[in-house]
C-alpha cells in the first residue's frame, strides 16, 4: 500500500521506518530537510520536502496513489488540515492526525478522522490504525512502554524455534498456549501447528512484529 507521512519527527520517522519495514511503499514529508536524518540508513522510501498541507507537495509525494495518510507534524492545525485536504480532497481511505489538544482531538473524531494523542505508543497506535483492523495489544505495563499481544503466524513458523520468531519481530516470545495450555519457552522450543503464540516488545515495535509473524519466514533463517 502507498502511505504518505506527513512529519519526519521522531515519530513519523518511526511509523515511516516501520511501514517501510513490513513492505509498504511511503513517501515522508517535512519542511525541513535536515529532518529526513531521523530516518534508518535504510529506508527505502521518497523523503519530499515542503509544506504537508500543500496540494502540490502532496502530489510529489503521491497522494493520489495513497490507500493511507498519516500526519504527525508538532502542529494541530497543520495536522488536521492535512488530513482534510487528503481525505475531502483525494479522497483517502485511512486518515489519522496526531492532535496534542485534547478538545480539538474530540471534535476531528467525529468528522470521522481518527486522531492519536502524545502517548508513548503513538507509533503502534498509527500502524494500528492505517494497517489494521483491530486493536493490537492484549496487555500493557503502566508506563506504556512494553506490550504483549498474540502474534497470528504464517503457517510456515511451524519447526521454527522460538527464538527465529525474536530475532525476525524484534520481539520475545513470553508464552504460548498449545493444546488449550500455557507453555513457557526456552531457545529450544520449536514452534508447532496451532501455537497461540504471545510476544513482549518495546512500544512502537508491536504493529510490525504481527506483519512479521504474518509472513512467512525469510530464506536466510530457511538456511540455518
Amino acid at each position: 500500500m502507498r502511505v504518505v507521512v506527513m512529519g519526519c519527527g521522531r515519530v513519523g520517522a518511526s511509523l515511516a521506518d516501520s511501514l517501510a519495514r513490513i513492505g509498504h511503499d511511503v513517501a515522508i514529508i517535512d519542511r525541513d530537510n535536515t529532518a529526513f536524518y531521523r530516518l534508518s540508513p535504510e529506508f527505502p522510501g521518497e523523503r519530499v520536502q515542503g509544506m504537508g498541507f500543500d496540494r502540490d507537495v502532496l502530489l510529489r509525494a503521491g497522494i493520489e496513489e495513497a490507500g493511507a495518510f498519516a500526519a504527525v507534524s508538532s502542529g494541530d492545525n497543520s495536522n488536521i488540515i492535512s488530513s482534510r485536504i487528503a481525505r475531502e480532497t483525494f479522497g483517502v481511505e485511512r486518515v489519522v492526525a496526531r492532535i496534542y489538544d485534547a478538545k480539538r482531538a474530540a471534535v476531528y473524531e467525529r468528522l470521522g478522522i481518527p486522531t492519536v494523542a502524545t502517548v508513548p505508543w503513538t507509533t503502534d497506535r498509527l500502524l494500528n490504525v492505517l494497517t489494521r483492523e483491530t486493536e493490537t495489544t492484549k496487555w500493557r505495563d503502566p508506563s506504556g512502554n512494553v506490550g504483549v499481544a498474540e502474534l497470528p503466524l504464517h503457517e510456515d513458523w511451524a519447526g521454527h524455534r522460538v527464538t527465529d520468531l525474536e530475532a525476525a519481530t524484534g520481539g520475545r516470545v513470553a508464552f504460548i498456549i498449545r493444546f488449550g495450555s500455557g507453555l513457557l519457552p526456552d531457545a529450544k522450543t520449536v514452534i508447532q501447528a496451532g501455537d497461540q503464540v504471545y510476544v513482549a516488545a518495546v512500544a512502537g515495535h508491536i504493529a510490525e512484529a504481527l506483519a512479521i509473524a504474518a509472513l512467512p519466514p525469510s530464506e536466510d533463517l530457511e538456511a540455518q
